[in-house]
């Protein structure tokens, strides 16, 4: 060992207490001691900070380390604190402090006592600061979180943009950029904006392989929710929401429901956030709620789980906020609820953005639906957008792999689609290809005259979401390049040239179809049937039966009775007495009364004969104010009043109210809406929807209803009409 290294090494010792360094840190460390530009790339849990800290604490002079939030300047300075006698040795300063913590702060950075000092990027553009900073002697600036320079990262800060320029004004000394999520793209963009493109560049590899990847249906979210961390009972972990009613609501559901929870998001005064964050650190309560705010930089080891309860704006995001779980290597269960609806309604928020980044927004999100609707490993879908190859065939620790859907035999069609886009060339994104392959004349494919050429439509015996899952094959395999810098066109390369030349093969499995599949079993250690979070099979498929026979002794559609949420409940908490069963999500005291009694029969005789142990702590309450919600909603109803007037009454949005509706009908209420359907729509049209699902729907399914009628009716007028049949036929 050279004596650089062992002066390294007892500092290591000394300061942090460990005797050996982490996969690049030694590395990193003596390339940013020699002087020179460092770029970090390193998993979150991989120890990025003490790639700046001890060299801070070696170096001549004051680090400035430029970092996005306040709670994770804070966090580090307290941990940077205990690891020496002097409490001046780190400092923030940002506009938290008052002018005598700012003085104390300055006087100790002149007085030599201060070897780090933090700033969000607003902070460090401040005149005085400027000033303040030219005046002393800085070793290296650290840029943490670097991802936020560029508008292709998760997390885009347009102040991050700034910080070259001001560095420039301060005085030169070397940089070491830091992040734990970079695609090649946002690499590049961090080096160029930092202008550092000659720096020696540190990447480790992003796979987590404690890590399990989950992602379900969103149906009945809350209620799986509360099943999986009682299953998980005394360990920590996060729930991420993308919005704050969500945040408080959902906590608000948790503590109902005898779960240590509390909510963290930037709405909250800065105390409130202070002490919940605090709770969870000491361990106080089990789970944070949270919007993305929370964790960046939060160094808590043993969080068990992460929970999305909306799926992230990117898979960046999600990478991120997965990698807060089983940071010490331990378990890490992370999982996500999936609906294209909140897709839809991300997409909504771009609009208004600037072209440019809408496009950027819109990329960036398909990118997160193909990840979320794909049957590959997730690990091999992860790993390849950071630019990485995981070459084992299974990884074993995500829900794809665990439980693979069959394989196909796709060489043919990935022959066909290679050819369909080397004829229609380099300037189209994956949507414009799947439309000339499945013979879509959209305005575009006939603009460009690709309803003409030989391949047009011949792959329409397969739909859309196939030829995705055989283009994300061929982005894998290599076949085929996505030009990210132009918003994802696709072209054919070298490779895939030999492909059509000579195909090999190639094998795919379909994607998910997370609208009309059934909830996955509850994965890793729940036990079917034993009170766990995973609906009971046998028992699932006894009373699908018992449905059928119920629905044609009354002559009624099957879902009209109980939809499959309500069974696969049933198949989980195993009611025995009506009470019980008006606890099942969506049934209702309406419903359990007029249709419960032969369910509670054969549920009591399987039990019995099974011997089976009921959870009975797994009926989950609802919490006061939604009860107030419903009442105040049934009155209106009675009372004839507007819909639009109910909505702005309880500060809901229309969408939400018709959720609201549908969760008092669904479980067994009999309302009359058909004033608001009077003045609010056609009389043919509600005639029409009322007779598909009175003669033709197989099941409630919206998508269905949608596919079936046509673009002459909304979303809006199916959905009210539903419920009118529901009400009339079933209640």
């Amino acid at each position: 060992m050279s004596q650089q290294q062992s002066i390294l090494h007892e500092k290591l010792k000394e300061y942090f207490g460990f005797t050996s360094f982490k996969g690049n840190q030694e590395a990193v460390i003596r390339n940013l001691l020699e002087g020179r530009d460092t770029f970090v790339l390193m998993p979150t849990g991989g120890g990025k900070s003490l790639c700046y800290q001890l060299p801070a604490l070696l170096m001549d002079g004051v680090a400035i380390i430029i970092s996005p939030l306040i709670a994770l300047m804070k966090n580090q300075v307290d941990a940077m604190r205990t690891f020496s006698t002097d409490s001046g040795i780190a400092h923030f300063l940002n506009s938290s402090l008052n002018k005598s913590a700012i003085n104390q702060v300055r006087q100790d950075v002149l007085d030599g006592k201060t070897k780090l000092l933090y700033f969000a990027p607003e902070s460090l553009t401040k005149e005085d600061n400027v000033a303040f900073l030219r005046k002393i002697k800085i070793s290296f600036y650290a840029i943490d979180e670097a991802h936020c320079i560029s508008e292709w990262g998760h997390d885009f800060r347009p102040e991050y943009r700034r910080i070259r320029p001001i560095i420039n004004d301060i005085g030169q000394a070397p940089l070491i950029a830091l992040t734990a999520t970079a695609t090649p793209k946002v690499q590049m963009d961090i080096q160029k904006n930092l202008g550092m493109s000659d720096a020696s560049v540190f990447k480790s590899s992003f796979n987590r392989p404690n890590l399990f990847y989950e992602i379900r249906p969103k149906r009945n979210a809350e209620h799986e929710i509360i099943c999986f961390i009682k299953q998980k009972e005394g360990k920590s972990g996060i729930i991420y929401c993308l919005s704050r009613k969500k945040v408080e609501e959902l906590a608000e559901l948790l503590i109902a429901n005898g779960i240590k929870a509390r909510a963290y998001h930037a709405g909250m005064d800065a105390q409130t956030r202070a002490d919940n964050q605090d709770d969870f650190l000491m361990e106080r309560v089990d789970v944070i709620v949270a919007t993305i705010a929370f964790g960046m930089g939060i160094d808590k080891p043993d969080v068990r789980y992460v929970i999305h309860y909306d799926i992230p704006k990117s898979l960046e995001g999600y990478y991120q906020e997965t990698g807060r779980a089983g940071r010490d290597g331990g378990e890490g269960h992370c999982l996500t609820f999936y609906s294209y609806k909140d897709i839809q309604k991300l997409e909504k928020f771009m609009q208004g953005k600037p072209v440019a980044e809408q496009e950027i927004g819109k990329l960036l999100l398909l990118e997160t639906v193909s990840y979320a609707e794909s049957s590959m490993c997730r690990r091999k879908t992860l790993l390849h957008y950071f630019g990485e190859e995981y070459t084992e065939p299974d990884c074993g620790c995500c829900d794809n792999c665990v439980r693979p859907k069959p394989k196909v035999d796709v060489r043919r069609d990935m022959k066909l689609l290679l050819e369909t886009l080397q004829a229609i060339g380099d300037k189209f994104k994956s949507e414009h290809l799947i439309a000339v392959l499945v013979g879509k004349t959209t305005a575009q494919v006939k603009s460009y005259g690709h309803n003409k050429i030989d391949s047009f439509g011949k792959g329409a015996e397969h739909d859309a979401k196939f030829w995705g899952a055989v283009v994300r094959q061929g982005l894998i395999m290599g076949l085929i390049d996505k030009n990210i810098e132009n918003y994802g066109l696709l072209s054919v390369n070298q490779k895939g040239l030999a492909f059509i030349k000579s195909p090999q093969m190639v094998t795919i499995t379909l994607d998910h179809d997370y609208d009309n599949e059934e909830n996955p079993e509850e994965m890793m250690g729940a036990q079917v049937g034993k009170g766990g979070g995973a609906a009971d099979e046998e028992l699932f498929a006894m009373l699908k039966d018992l449905r059928k026979k119920v629905a044609k002794k009354h002559d009624l559609p099957t879902f009209v009775i109980f939809q499959d949420p309500s069974l696969e409940d049933m198949a989980i908490q195993y009611p025995i007495t009506i009470e019980e069963m008006q606890n099942i999500s969506g049934v209702g005291v309406g419903k359990a009364k007029k249709f419960g009694e032969e369910f509670i029969k054969l549920i009591k005789a399987y039990v019995e004969e099974k011997d089976i142990i009921r959870p009975q702590d797994m009926v989950v309450k609802s919490v006061a104010n939604k009860a107030g919600n419903k009442i105040f909603i049934i009155q209106s109803i009675d009372r004839k009043m507007d819909f639009e007037d109910i909505a702005r009454a309880k500060n809901l949005s229309f969408d939400e109210l018709l959720t609201e509706i549908e969760a008092i009908v669904n479980s067994g209420t009999r309302l009359d809406i058909s004033y608001y359907l009077d003045s609010y729509m056609d009389e043919e049209k509600v005639e029409d929807i009322y007779l598909y699902f009175k003669e033709d729907a197989e099941s409630d399914s919206l998508d269905a209803a949608i596919d079936e009628l046509g673009s002459d009716y909304t979303e809006e007028e199916i959905r009210l009409v539903r419920i009118k049949f529901l009400c009339e036929v079933g209640n």
